[in-house]
């Protein structure tokens, strides 16, 4: 009876030992995360996948220990999540790039007239990009600081004015305002595709890579190791190449 019961032990803690935990959107990452799920069984890895909607959750419980890592976010939000909140979250890969888009209900090009409302994403470092983004189609300029608001608009000809929403939010904004930037993440959850329905989109090469992070220290852990090798593989290429049409694209 002590021999199975060691026995059993032993098992318990190898199972455990090759559990990996990460917490992730549910579109792209979460699907992402599943498609390679079978490669990494097969490598004796178990990948839990946590569906995570909350920002700040997802990336407390990778800082808690609670979570192995998180697959949502680009690098600039997390640089600033861990200045704001002494979290000491790193970058391990970058997967994916999700083109910001211009969207309209109204409107079939990003053309606003004078005083049109266009609705931007309330944090940060997303906020930025979206604004840089309407500089970049000529409309507004702003002053050249790292993390931009509406305040920081030094030309503004037409008289923009800019909402600012939690991202989550932005899709439904849409028949209140002109015109919306929103991450395509977002965009496909509410059934908007970034190839066909936006009418501005972010370069490809953009810096707002989605990436995989993990706690400091962490890095060369076995099991993050192999989830990068499998992310990061032709086959994940031509899912997302085939699933999302150009919505998602590679970083690596």
């Amino acid at each position: 009876m002590r021999k199975i019961l060691l026995l059993s032990t032993l098992l318990l803690s190898f199972s455990f030992a090759n559990t990996l935990k990460v917490g992730a959107s549910i579109t792209p990452h979460a699907e992402i995360l599943h498609f390679v799920k079978d490669k990494l069984k097969s490598e004796g890895i178990d990948l839990q996948i946590f569906e995570i909607s909350d920002d700040v959750i997802n990336n407390a419980k990778v800082d808690s220990g609670e979570l192995d890592a998180n697959y949502f976010q680009h690098e600039p939000f997390l640089l600033e999540f861990n200045k704001a909140k002494g979290t000491k979250l790193v970058k391990v890969a970058s997967i994916h790039i999700e083109p910001m888009g211009v969207y309209s209900s109204k409107h079939k090009s990003f053309e606003p007239n004078d005083r049109a409302i266009i609705s931007i994403p309330n944090d940060p470092t997303n906020e930025s990009r979206a604004l840089r983004i309407v500089e970049s189609a000529g409309l507004i300029k702003l002053n050249d600081k790292e993390f931009v608001t509406p305040l920081d608009i030094v030309q503004n000809p037409k008289n923009l004015k800019f909402i600012e929403l939690k991202d989550a939010q932005l899709p439904r904004s849409l028949s209140d305002v002109d015109y919306s930037l929103i991450n395509s993440n977002f965009a496909l959850q509410a059934g908007l595709s970034p190839a066909t329905n936006s009418l501005y989109t972010e370069n490809k090469y953009s810096n707002y890579a989605n990436i995989v992070a993990v706690k400091k220290g962490k890095e060369n852990d076995t099991k993050v190791l192999a989830l990068i090798k499998a992310l990061q593989s032709d086959d994940v290429k031509e899912f997302l190449k085939e699933k999302y049409k150009g919505a998602v694209i590679p970083a690596f």
